[in-house]
């Protein structure tokens, strides 16, 4: 009898507070990650805060700041340009670039912190995407100087269904050893159905040099969030709690035809 009421109100605690689980992602998410000559030089980023795999959005405070790098070089700020998206009903922020150059262009975001109560702490999430512009493949692996940031080891677009994407995890700008890196599909359309729970979040680790690697199975968005604790606290109605920093890079997988 104690069995089963401890199973039964195990089972009403994972459908109440299962969501408490599911990773979260920062999303900087161009209109499209390869643009060629003659195809127009306007892109636009939606900016959002979810857990992309089930289609959760949540609000999310405006960025503190929104930049770009333009062949490894500091370009403009984008900061005053973030105007007010809704997503499912829930707040998000866009910005339109216009491509000047050919080159990498490495946009990027640095947040408010989010506050998560079901897990008693701040997230903080640095998320970053490259886009490629009028065929010069240069400036893909520049480092923006992200308290956490997932430097490229592999060209980030590009990319063939099947590819393993590698990347360099700094922490405080020096390789980070044996950090956890969650990774998930962004499942826009709910096309996927996830057996388990497990298969939604997929769970990797940098090895003794800061380097992961993961093989993407379908075509579409990937994020990867490499994740650490703040070495600081941030207070909320008078007590201190823990900050969850993370890195983020978004790429993008086709199928060959």
């Amino acid at each position: 009898m104690r069995k089963a009421l401890f199973s039964l109100g195990l089972s009403v605690l994972l459908v109440l507070f299962g969501k408490a689980t599911w990773a979260h992602f920062g999303m900087i998410l161009p209109s499209d990650d390869i643009v060629a000559q003659g195809e127009g030089r306007k892109v636009e980023l939606r900016l959002m805060f979810l857990h992309p795999f089930e289609g959760d959005w949540m609000d999310w405070g405006k960025p503190k700041a929104v930049g770009v790098l333009w062949r490894g070089k500091k370009g403009e700020d984008l900061t005053q340009r973030v105007v007010p998206l809704k997503v499912k009903g829930r707040q998000a922020w866009k910005v339109e670039y216009v491509l000047k150059k050919p080159g990498d262009y490495v946009f990027y975001l640095k947040p408010e912190p989010y506050w998560e109560p079901a897990e008693g702490k701040f997230i903080a999430h640095y998320p970053k995407v490259v886009v490629n512009a009028f065929g010069l493949e240069e400036g893909w692996d520049a480092v923006v100087g992200l308290p956490v940031e997932i430097v490229p080891l592999v060209r980030p677009y590009g990319l063939w269904t099947g590819n393993c994407f590698r990347g360099l995890v700094l922490v405080d700008g020096k390789p980070a050893p044996d950090l956890e890196i969650e990774v998930e599909y962004f499942n826009e359309g709910q096309e996927v159905k996830a057996p388990a729970g497990p298969f939604v979040t997929q769970v990797i680790k940098t090895d003794s040099q800061g380097v992961f690697c993961y093989s993407m199975p379908r075509a579409g968005w990937w994020g990867f969030a490499a994740l650490a604790d703040a070495p600081y606290k941030l207070s909320r109605k008078g007590k201190e709690y823990p900050v969850e920093l993370g890195g983020i890079i978004w790429v993008r997988v086709e199928d060959m035809r």
